[in-house]
């Protein structure tokens, strides 16, 4: 059709061009006819006359024979062709030039008149004024001509352009043309727009396809332990999977069968099974069988979402043909396999598996694996758990289109259809957790670290620092603790936390006795006194200060600017003590003298060097661990002693993972240089000492070196004990979350470290803490004494018989409380206390809560600032 349409439009441009041709010889014609008349002194007064009229004046005289050429205006080519041979004539110089000119001339149908050859010019030749007149009417007469070729131009454009559109509106007006138009402008459109719609759909399927292999639901994520067992799973994940060429057949056949019996044929579509699920569907009244193929599904699943439109099936099944090239198909079935939900909360055949019968998929029966084939049209309908009946009708049709595939034979099918259905569910494994309180701490620290757009990319793999079976050890003892020692010690929580000092990797995390109980996390929201925990700051900043640990203090009663520190059941020796003794016996007295040698930022300043963040004021009190922190921060500043001086800030992330192998967040392990490693030395060496014959003596490890610190707060509100050998640094605290005062002592927290260690530390190798230095005494200072200039009164000691009575004992807050005790504040001081301290030293600050704790009743303030301190900042143990 094309090609005749192409004959014919030639044909009739040639014919047109003829017609232009003839058009333009007779439009000629008749214009020079026509202005023939315009001139009044006859034709010969037109361009064309005098043109005539000069060629035979020129020829009148020895040119007399020349045949005279008609006069016809029209006739303007022959007019030229004669002046062209007149010009020659008069250039030639012989009778034969002549003759060969009008030869040649004659021979091109010039229509022009024989000239004979006996005619010459050289006789009677012109004067050269006659030749000069000539040459300017031959001049006259070339830019005549040129002037009406440029005048008739656009007159011979329109004709032309007029005769054009006849000749195309004769050939519109034929009906076959307007059909050859219409099918050509359909194709073409229709051709447009296709190529339009491809470049569209490719443009929003340009996704990595490699993707399919490592995807993972949005906002799912597993933590795990150092060893790689998994903590918790968050999110629509699977816990259970199944691995590419392991999957067990039955379960492949029963899901090809169902969803896509042609996988192992097509290359991501199935026209045939698109035609055959329909037809089924029609017949059957309900969506018995689906149109889109397996991998069509998994295109779906990673790539879009579940909208019902035309484009977003468009795009499925571009991705489903781009998956088919880039993977085979094992690879497609087992991502299919994994990420297919099943109803219950089950992702996966796997978890399914496990959430319907309790078993794994190689443990299933042909029915079960049937069953588990049936609920992906409609997993929230044709779940077993849901309606078992239903889900034996899907599983009876799964059944016999695994017998007309060709799978099983009838026969099995109806084997397997004759038995019912039965389920023995299982919580899916996905919900179950471990250390609680540590994955709880981890998410919240992965908040600070990481923005949100990037945890909420799905599949990350958060890897911690933690030893569960440590952590699962330490859970067992606290809870036991608490339970047996709790209920006649009067204290109902406790915490533990465990940190590798060398790394800053915390390696246990206990925040509670139970954790279905409380959420509250007391190792790192709970801020409490740490007592004499705190002391082994200030002695490692007096040591530092060039201060020697022989150096002694009289252990006698003080009052400085009318604050009056008070011993552990007011005991006093009356002599001197050395610096080693006091923090064995942990002596109050002397930790405050040796407060005022050293000062209160040297204090302040090494402990935010070991790690202690909470606030801290310059306070007498400072001396007594009147500033409350968490067990955290104290158990990382214990990990300054055993690192030698160096603390490390204590991480719980090794690193997070994404779907893709890719480290987006890695740990990095900050150190600062706290104290000379002499100085620690010293202080390690001090601490030993409380362990071997002072107050820690419940956490001795045998032959191991340890080194560590008691502590007891007023009332015995918090029973501290924070200990440490070369490798491992532990703290534990034991209390109530209102405060309440206890009947118990540091004693049982060491007791508690004690049994932790010494089952964690039977697999750690036994080393030994670096070695006192040769001369303590002749040491250069680290850290620049600020010696407060205070007036210290010696008061004398308590001798009264009923004074010693009551405040003297080993554990005077055992004693039953009186009326009168009842009704006393518990920040009331004794009679020697009632001066109030100077306002620039307060001697006590308020209590400050860091996380509201689960408590029935809040804590009760200490006194204010510039009032006297309370017992709690007076009689810390």
């Amino acid at each position: 059709m094309f090609k005749s349409f192409s004959r014919k439009l030639k044909r009739s441009t040639v014919d047109f061009l003829h017609q232009l041709a003839n058009t333009l010889e007779v439009e000629e014609e008749g214009k020079s006819s026509a202005k023939a008349g315009e001139f009044p002194n006859g034709p010969d007064s037109s361009p064309q006359g005098e043109a005539i009229a000069e060629l035979s004046e020129d020829l009148s005289g020895p040119t007399a024979n020349l045949a005279k050429p008609e006069l016809d205006p029209g006739h303007g080519r022959e007019m030229v062709t004669a002046i062209n041979i007149q010009n020659v004539r008069n250039g030639a110089s012989t009778p034969e030039e002549i003759t060969a000119v009008e030869s040649s001339q004659s021979n091109g149908n010039s229509h022009v008149a024989v000239v004979p050859p006996s005619v010459s010019p050289s006789a009677d030749a012109p004067p050269s004024s006659s030749l000069d007149r000539s040459n300017r009417r031959r001049r006259r007469r070339r830019r005549s001509k040129e002037n009406r070729a440029s005048s008739k131009a656009p007159l011979a454009l329109t004709t032309g352009l007029k005769t054009l559109g006849r000749s195309v509106s004769r050939f519109t007006q034929q009906p076959r043309f307007w059909l050859v138009f219409g099918f050509g402008l359909g194709a073409g459109v229709g051709t447009s727009a296709l190529a339009w719609g491809f470049y569209q759909l490719e443009t929003m399927t340009q996704v990595a396809i490699s993707d399919v292999v490592t995807y993972a639901p949005p906002g799912t994520m597993t933590i795990k332990a150092a060893n790689g067992a998994t903590l918790q799973e968050i999110g629509n994940v699977s816990h259970d999977t199944v691995t590419m060429g392991k999957i067990p057949p039955l379960i492949e056949q029963a899901f090809i069968a169902s969803e896509d019996s042609r996988f192992r044929e097509h290359r991501g579509i199935d026209p045939q099974g698109i035609i055959r699920a329909s037809l089924s569907n029609v017949q059957s009244g309900d969506v018995v069988q689906g149109g889109s193929t397996i991998t069509q599904q998994l295109a779906r699943l990673v790539f879009l979402n579940q909208d019902r439109t035309l484009a977003r099936k468009l795009k499925e099944v571009r991705l489903a043909q781009k998956i088919e090239t880039a993977l085979p198909k094992d690879q497609i079935l087992e991502r299919y396999l994994n990420l297919i939900y099943l109803g219950s909360g089950a992702y996966g055949v796997a978890d399914a598996a496990h959430a319907y019968f309790s078993k794994t998929p190689e443990e299933l029966t042909l029915g079960e694996a049937a069953t588990l084939a049936g609920v992906v049209p409609a997993p929230s309908v044709y779940s077993p758990r849901q309606n078992l009946e239903l889900a034996t009708r899907r599983r009876n049709e799964v059944l016999n289109r695994m017998a007309e595939v060709g799978f099983i034979t009838s026969a099995e099918a109806q084997a397997a259809i004759a038995e019912p259905l039965k389920i023995n569910p299982s919580p899916l494994k996905r919900f179950n957790r471990e250390a609680e309180f540590f994955t709880d701490y981890i998410l919240d620290e992965l908040r600070a670290k990481l923005p949100e757009e990037e945890l909420q990319q799905g599949g990350l793999t958060v890897n911690t620092t933690l030893n569960n079976q440590w952590q699962e050890e330490a859970q067992t003892i606290l809870t036991n603790a608490v339970k047996k020692y709790g209920r006649w010690q009067r204290f109902s929580e406790g915490a533990m936390v465990a940190m590798d000092p060398r790394t800053g990797a915390i390696k246990m995390m206990v925040g509670g006795k139970d954790y279905q109980g409380s959420q509250f996390n007391r190792v790192t929201q709970a801020k409490r006194q740490p007592g004499s925990t705190f002391k082994p700051i200030l002695y490692g900043a007096a040591i530092a200060s060039g201060i020697s640990p022989n150096k002694s203090y009289p252990n006698v009663p003080i009052d400085i600017g009318g604050y009056q520190p008070a011993n552990y059941g007011d005991s006093y020796s009356g002599g001197n003590m050395s610096l080693r003794d006091a923090l064995t016996s942990s002596v109050n007295v002397v930790a405050v003298r040796l407060l005022l040698d050293v000062g209160w930022n040297p204090v302040i300043n090494l402990a935010r060097q070991m790690g202690i963040s909470s606030k801290l004021e310059p306070t007498y009190s400072l001396a007594l661990g009147a500033w409350e922190m968490t067990p955290l921060e104290m158990t990382s500043a214990y990990g300054t002693f055993a690192n030698k001086g160096i603390h490390v800030q204590p991480y719980a992330i090794q690193n997070v993972v994404n779907t893709k192998g890719e480290v987006i967040y890695k740990a990095e392990h900050k150190q600062t240089k706290a104290l000379d490693p002499d100085s620690n030395a010293i202080m390690t060496s001090m601490m030993r000492s409380v362990v071997t014959s002072g107050t820690g003596r419940p956490a001795g490890l045998g032959d191991r070196q340890v080194a560590g610190k008691t502590g007891t707060s007023d009332e015995a509100k918090d029973l501290w004990f924070i200990g440490y050998i070369p490798q491992l640094v532990t703290g534990v605290w034991l209390g109530n979350d209102n405060s309440r005062p206890t009947n118990g002592a540091s004693t049982t927290a060491a007791m508690v470290w004690g049994q932790f260690m010494r089952d964690v530390t039977k697999g750690i190798p036994v080393e030994s803490f670096p070695a006192m230095p040769k001369n303590p005494d002749q040491r250069k200072p680290s850290i620049k004494a600020e010696p407060i200039k205070r007036r210290v009164k010696v008061l004398a000691p308590p001798s009264s018989p009923e004074t010693d009575s009551q405040t003297t004992t080993d554990r005077p807050r055992r004693r039953r409380r009186t009326q009168t005790d009842a009704a006393r504040p518990s920040n009331t001081q004794t009679a020697r206390t009632t001066a109030p301290a100077p306002a620039s030293a307060p001697s006590a600050p308020p209590r400050t809560v860091s996380a509201p704790a689960p408590a029935s009743a809040p804590s009760t303030p200490s006194a204010d600032a510039g009032l006297p301190a309370p017992p709690s900042a007076r009689k810390s143990e």
